[in-house]
């Protein structure tokens, strides 16, 4: 599923909001005296992604049911409940999330980690091949499906690795 925006955010006006935030700025201007260019689009758009989610958590009182209804209301406010868009972001945060969860500055990943890092790919996958299936994209609804039976067994397999670890289960003989 491709989702365009109707009015592509620039790479300057992603670098003035940045700046708006408070944002350190990615490039020396030293080494860049020029400021960011078209391809640091992406990379900026991360940083201030980064950005308003600290905000927003640092902003939140735990279990606050009113500051969840008011985040989710600005949300609704600004991509409406129901659009394909909405759901796009959705499946990009499920496996923004996932990848998060591997700790990929880390040495080694726990298994407790990975399980946790797959399931998100599964939740995505899953909610990408009923997206698919809506818009009668059958070859969509395989693929996605695909990849969410392949993370599938890598829950399971991590789930068991860490019983093991804690000395609940046996080791299985052909890993």
């Amino acid at each position: 599923m491709s989702i365009s925006s109707e009015h592509p955010v620039g790479v300057e006006q992603v670098y003035r909001a940045m700046v708006a935030l408070g944002v350190e700025p990615l490039f020396e201007p030293d080494v860049r005296p020029e400021g960011p260019r078209d391809e640091d689009r992406r990379r900026l758009l991360g940083a201030l992604l980064a950005k308003v989610e600290l905000e927003t958590t640092t902003a939140m009182r735990p279990a606050n049911e009113q500051d969840e209804g008011e985040l989710l209301q600005g949300w609704i406010e600004q991509v409406g409940p129901d659009s394909k868009l909405s759901a796009n972001v959705l499946i990009n945060r499920l496996q923004r999330t996932g990848v998060q969860l591997l700790g990929l500055d880390e040495d080694e990943t726990l298994p407790g980690q990975a399980a946790s890092s797959m399931v998100m790919a599964v939740a995505g996958d899953v909610f990408g091949a009923h997206l698919c299936f809506r818009e009668g994209d059958v070859d969509g609804v395989r693929l996605a499906l695909g990849r969410a039976e392949a993370s599938m067994i890598e829950v399971r397999q991590s789930m068991h690795d860490l019983r093991v670890a804690i000395g609940d289960a046996q080791e299985e003989p052909d890993r």
